[in-house]
């Protein structure tokens, strides 16, 4: 430890502030979404104990991406859509380190749709947290694969042509899926519970966040927005348990068993009420970083040797 102080000393029970995970001054506009996510993410680590120096934020690009340089924290600033490949490379050398990534909808389901889908069945220790505004927001409002039909941007200046792609229905449809869960960047009560929840789940956890642009996207979801009652709270549990004094709320309350694939699935097609909480659970889905991490502790001779026996493999 040398050329740290005690209070970096691992040994030591340490406690932790909000400062602590704090790094430059966020440069989003005013009213983005993205303000409310950096902060309830701030709270779920320093609650959660977390290290600054045992913790990695990944991000791809996009506005959401910038999230590497807010915190005080180990960061990668990857490529376009090319944040979960990353993030799997690092858990699979570092598995003692808590592997966070922060991707948008056009980062994640366009030109990075391989690895999402991938990264998902893999099922590796991993944060993921996908923030929606509908929009591609960074590059000045072209059309993303989850804006709206009839949407207008600058690459559809007439409207989208297309229904808009589920990311909920998209990763139930996978295999080997282990956490599925939504949520909203209004609603921190519910936004930490989800983060949380979805930190403590051993494998890749993935939450969709319905994160508001007002600059490009400012009225995509006023219908949840403005009634309540077009929000329904998904309780278990096994899911997101909120707060009895937070269940005031939402107006609308289901009994949902994270367990129930074929319930979770209808409630994902449905486009209206929106579903948050989590939608999908299954603790016992294979881990493909429990495979990864077998032969760190060879000495680099063994790991010559064993990579020489590879090689003689394919001789003729």
């Amino acid at each position: 430890m040398y050329g740290l102080g005690e209070e970096w000393n691992p040994r030591k029970a340490r406690d932790f502030s909000l400062g602590d995970y704090m790094g430059g001054e966020p440069r989003w506009c005013p009213g983005c979404g993205d303000h409310g996510v950096l902060a309830t993410f701030q709270r779920v680590i320093r609650d959660s104990g977390l290290s600054p120096e045992k913790v990695v934020v990944v991000s791809g690009i996009g506005c959401s991406s910038r999230f590497p340089h807010y915190m005080k924290t180990y960061g990668f600033h990857s490529l376009h859509g090319r944040a979960l490949p990353v993030a799997c490379g690092i858990k699979s050398r570092r598995p003692d380190l808590d592997v966070f990534v922060i991707t948008g909808d056009g980062d994640n389901c366009a030109i990075g749709t391989g690895h999402w889908i991938h990264a998902l069945r893999y099922n590796m220790n991993l944060t993921i947290l996908m923030l929606d505004n509908n929009i591609y927001g960074l590059t000045k409002a072209q059309t993303s694969p989850t804006t709206r039909r009839t949407a207008k941007s600058n690459t559809h200046p007439g409207g989208s042509f297309f229904v808009s792609l589920n990311p909920i229905t998209v990763m139930l449809g996978i295999t080997n899926r282990s956490f599925i869960a939504q949520s909203v960047d209004w609603h921190p009560s519910h936004l930490y519970e989800t983060i949380r929840a979805a930190h403590k789940h051993k494998g890749a956890s993935f939450v969709r966040i319905l994160q508001r642009c007002p600059h490009f996207t400012p009225h995509a979801f006023d219908e949840v927005l403005k009634d309540p009652a077009n929000l329904v709270l998904l309780d278990h549990p096994n899911g997101v348990k909120m707060p009895e004094n937070q269940l005031k709320h939402f107006k609308n309350v289901l009994d949902h068993d994270p367990s129930d694939l074929p319930a979770a699935r209808m409630m994902a097609d449905k486009p209206h009420p929106f579903h948050v909480g989590v939608f999908f659970k299954d603790e016992n889905a294979e881990r493909y970083d429990l495979v990864t991490r077998q032969g760190r502790g060879m000495t680099p001779r063994e790991k010559v040797e064993a990579v020489e026996k590879t090689l003689d493999l394919f001789t003729i």
